[in-house]
């Protein structure tokens, strides 16, 4: 069972043209919907759509950019269930995780359609007397992003809200398991009364992604997703010297000091490593803990884990849904087995559920061996490997012998001690007494194996523009 099934033709004369692609239901199996994907000729007119209504729409006010996107957010949110049960019935996750996606979505598009003005407003800077130098934001033109399935929804608006408010205009290329929400998104922004071309989606396989980057037309790209993806795009963009934006994997940590509160780190503890079935690059995946509170964090980590509802994404009283294919699922219980073989004991879990559908129960990990995939590789699924340390120092140590860098959850109850030990975690954020998390008002981003750039906030707005100095004698 595979999250979408693709017929591909190719004409005599190396012409690409796509007749199906299916997504598939991994709670149950079954066929959502058939869509028909793009060919080279419609991938063409995407182009050529995108070129054409980026001269026009660089020129509207900002304000008018700003209006629209509030009119996106009010499309959102008057759609939340359907495009909710559109994600759910995708990729897997608990419906109301998807309704609140989408609210989230929403939120971000409030953000920006108030605060892109402001962030885009030109800096002036000393000058001699009679001159005026400022910097200006002019927008680049058509930007590709390549886009995972875990956050259908919410990664394709924090990189689509800041950047088309900008002046510029989106090309989505969606993961292939959820056609729907891509063709969702598109039709979210011409309800919104956008024009057309501004934001399209393009149903189209990745290995479609070099030959759209490659394209003169194409001026940027943002992608989210894996190592291997991030490289592959990162390579073709330099080739032809085009910027990227790159978010990839996670292994981050949750460290647990000994004078955390036990209550709030148990119960954050648990969201931020099942929440989406685990399938987040910022979820909580190495828990970190001082050995005076490490025997009570574990026991209560275990029994919340075992108190959790798996089951049917669709029922609201679901915590952890499917995981979103079978095959990703398989290489998760492969991490987890090896890991098994190498020394690590499974608390709780580490077996895929007897029943139809690609449910895996949450699990953790004692005794983890160093080298492991459980503490070597990114889990990407509601698997915690645990692990106890002396003292602060180590808990440090632990925390960024890493390959990754993306984000860290670190919990004690002196404050300083907190932003004192934060500077030292080597990783984009870090949160203090809270679960990582993206947020329209922060920067977010990683670095090492995580990718680079950063997405939200003014930072993110600014990535895909020209800062273009002015100077008036």
């Amino acid at each position: 069972m595979l999250p979408a099934v693709r017929c591909t033709i190719t004409k005599p004369d190396g012409t690409r043209v796509y007749e199906t692609m299916e997504a598939v239901n991994p709670a149950t199996g079954e066929t959502v919907a058939t869509y028909e994907e793009h060919g080279d000729k419609e991938v063409e007119q995407c182009l050529a759509m995108a070129q054409e209504t980026f001269e026009e729409w660089r020129e509207r006010p900002i304000r008018e950019r700003e209006e629209l996107l509030a009119n996106a957010a009010d499309v959102l949110r008057e759609n939340k269930e359907r495009y909710g049960e559109i994600m759910t019935k995708e990729m897997g996750k608990p419906i109301s995780e998807a309704v609140a996606e989408v609210e989230k979505c929403a939120w971000a598009c409030d953000h920006y359609a108030e605060n892109a003005g402001a962030y885009l407003d030109s800096e002036q800077h000393p000058s001699p007397p009679g001159t005026a130098v400022s910097t200006v934001h002019d927008p680049l033109g058509p930007i590709l992003a390549v886009m995972p399935w875990n956050f259908p929804f919410w990664q394709v608006i924090r990189f689509a809200a800041p950047y088309l408010t900008a002046g510029n205009v989106g090309l989505l290329k969606h993961a292939s398991n959820v056609p729907g929400c891509a063709v969702a998104l598109q039709e979210v922004f011409e309800k919104a009364g956008y024009p057309d071309g501004v934001f399209q989606t393009l149903l189209v396989g990745s290995e479609t992604v070099d030959d759209v980057l490659a394209d003169d037309r194409v001026k940027a790209a943002t992608l989210t997703g894996s190592g291997p993806a991030g490289r592959a795009v990162a390579e073709t963009a330099g080739r032809h010297l085009k910027k990227t934006v790159l978010e990839l994997g996670g292994s981050d940590p949750f460290i647990v000091l000994d004078d955390a509160d036990i209550d709030a780190a148990v119960e954050t503890g648990v969201l931020a490593r099942t929440q989406n079935g685990g399938q987040s690059c910022i979820a909580a995946k190495r828990f970190i803990v001082h050995e005076a509170v490490y025997d009570e964090y574990v026991d209560r980590l275990v029994s919340a884990f075992e108190s959790l509802t798996v089951g049917d994404p669709m029922d609201e009283k679901t915590d952890v849904g499917a995981q979103a294919d079978p095959d990703l699922m398989a290489e998760l219980h492969d991490q987890v087995q090896a890991s098994v073989g190498a020394g690590a004991t499974c608390l709780t879990g580490g077996e895929p559920l007897d029943r139809d559908g690609a449910f895996y129960p949450p699990t953790v990990l004692a005794d983890v061996p160093e080298g492991c995939p459980a503490d070597s590789e990114e889990t990407f699924g509601p698997v915690a490997a645990v692990y106890e340390v002396p003292n602060e120092t180590e808990a440090i140590e632990k925390a960024n012998d890493t390959q990754y860098g993306l984000g860290a959850s670190l919990w004690t109850d002196d404050r300083d001690r907190g932003r004192r030990l934060a500077r030292q975690v080597e990783a984009g954020c870090v949160y203090i007494n809270e679960m990582t998390k993206s947020d329209p008002r922060v920067p977010f981003g990683g670095i090492n194996d995580a990718g680079y750039g950063r997405e939200l906030s003014e930072a993110g707005i600014k990535e895909f523009v020209n800062r273009k100095t002015v100077w008036t004698q």
